[in-house]
């Protein structure tokens, strides 16, 4: 075979051009730090690339934005149920020291004063918000737990269940007297005030007005079967807590409902029929909120009516799990709050209204007892008089101690109260840190596999720069080899040897 220059030329341009172009390469490798420019330059490279970045992408989502926002969020709920269980165990502490018999009325007013300051900053700590919205409002994050100033333009249509376990006895003193009764000339004290019993359930509102519940609807479960009963309805009667039987219901009814107050009163019969009942539904109407009171759409299956928008159909709201999830890894989510309803409830409120209630009875007791021995220092008063006032001041003793027994009962029930809010408190806050816990485990994880992704990526793309500058310079000595070894061959013709 003839070789001719020309074809040695060629093969001496395209040697040196292959080697240029492998300087070319190793130079943008040695410039850049990685293996490829382009697609074409390695598909295999270039797909496994894609996929890593993808999934370091996620990462990064996961690890530095939705695990984030998500630990802010339930930081700020574990803090509000911090400060609701300190302020329940105060609660628990001030019902201990009321429930004693040696306090003066000052005393009892100022332990009154501050279980309603508390009860109002655990509602206020009920509207805690993260970033703006609120964390105890389920999917409502737009709405506070509780009214932000008076209202009395909403009407509530709620309904509200029970068990029959939820019926409480409670003691009451009737036969009380006043001091105008003096001037009652037929009047003669010989009627000693006396305790009664009764059973009730609280609502968890109070101030209904003149609003009528017709009947209660109840179910008790069928012995031996998974199935329930479906009882008559029992009427109830409406009644002002000023009527002298609104705490002695009687037949036909034998149940009274206190609208002020937001109390069913039951006669023992009713009761006997209620008490092993797993369900009592009861609906009514509230209006006029005051600031602080919970909503109801956030407890109860409710309709809400807007008077000051006639136009606006009514909003019906049913009070179901609302859990707010977020993305924390891949085909993994947590659920990040915690509802208002499972962690504050309207019972400690209307236990220290209770409280408040009874110091005020025992209070008023005391007045009218310095009231008539105040009169008694009156140096004109006849025998009779004096007879009567005496009289008088032995019933009120009597009365005092028989609503200092009631307030002792009602402090008790508070100590009750507080201890079961506290366990409410305690179960909804191990449950958010439990969730929290595991948030942590797996930012930890996510860790780990942002730096493990970043390894295998640079693995992937990136060049060793030991390697490439050794390969850099022998592709160098080899590209300036074929150079001179091209002008050696191209200076020989056929005419240097003619």
């Amino acid at each position: 075979m003839r070789i001719t220059n020309r074809m040695m030329t060629n093969n001496m341009l395209s040697n040196i051009n292959k080697n240029k172009l492998n300087v070319s390469k190793l130079e943008e490798q040695y410039f850049t730090g990685k293996k490829i420019q382009k697609p074409s330059d390695d598909p295999i490279v270039t797909v496994r690339a894609l996929k890593l970045r993808t999934n370091l992408t996620e990462l990064e989502q996961y690890y530095d934005k939705n695990i984030p926002d998500a630990m802010s969020w339930m930081d700020i709920t574990e803090g509000s149920l911090k400060t609701i269980n300190e302020i329940l165990r105060q609660i628990n502490t001030d019902c201990v020291q009321g429930a004693s018999d040696s306090l003066t009325a000052t005393d009892r007013a100022s332990i009154v004063q501050n279980l309603v300051e508390m009860k109002n900053q655990i509602y206020q700590e009920g509207n805690a918000n993260y970033a703006g919205r609120y964390v105890f409002s389920g999917y409502k994050t737009d709405s506070p737990l509780t009214f932000m100033e008076n209202v009395d333009h909403l009407q509530y249509d709620i309904t509200e269940n029970f068990s029959g376990d939820q019926i409480r006895m409670i003691s009451r003193v009737s036969g009380s007297y006043e001091l105008k009764d003096f001037d009652e000339p037929l009047e003669d004290f010989a009627d000693a005030p006396r305790m009664e019993n009764t059973y009730r359930l609280k609502l968890s509102y109070d101030k209904l007005e003149n609003m009528t519940i017709d009947s209660i609807r109840y179910t008790k479960p069928v012995p031996g079967e998974e199935s329930e009963e479906q009882l008559p309805f029992i009427n109830i009667q409406t009644i002002s807590a000023y009527d002298p039987n609104a705490y002695n219901p009687q037949p036909p009814s034998g149940i009274n409902f206190i609208y002020e107050t937001g109390e069913i009163i039951m006669h023992g019969s009713i009761y006997e029929e209620l008490r092993t009942a797993d369900n009592i539904e009861l609906s009514y109407t509230k209006t006029n909120f005051e600031k602080g009171e919970l909503k109801p759409e956030h407890y109860f299956n409710c309709v809400m009516t807007d008077h000051n928008k006639p136009e606006q159909p009514q909003i019906h709201y049913t009070k179901e799990k609302q859990e707010i999830q977020y993305e924390i890894n891949y085909n993994q989510k947590l659920t990040i709050n915690t509802e208002g309803s499972d962690a504050i409830s309207h019972k400690i409120g209307r236990d220290i209204d209770d409280i408040l209630k009874a110091v005020d009875d025992v209070i008023q007791v005391e007045g009218k007892i310095a009231e008539v021995k105040k009169r008694l220092e009156d140096k004109n008063l006849t025998e009779d008089q004096i007879l009567r006032y005496e009289k008088m001041l032995e019933q009120f003793e009597t009365e005092l101690d028989l609503k200092k027994e009631v307030m002792q009962t009602t402090f008790a029930r508070g100590i009750t109260s507080s201890n079961k809010e506290q366990d409410r408190v305690n179960v909804a806050a191990a449950d958010l840190g439990s969730r929290l816990f595991r948030l942590r485990l797996t930012e930890n994880r996510l860790s780990s596999q942002k730096v493990d992704f970043k390894e295998l990526m640079s693995m992937n793309e990136d060049v060793d720069i030991v390697d490439t500058i050794i390969n850099f310079n022998a592709a160098q000595m080899i590209y300036n080899s074929s150079l001179s070894a091209a002008s050696r061959v191209v200076q020989n013709s056929l005419l240097d040897f003619l």
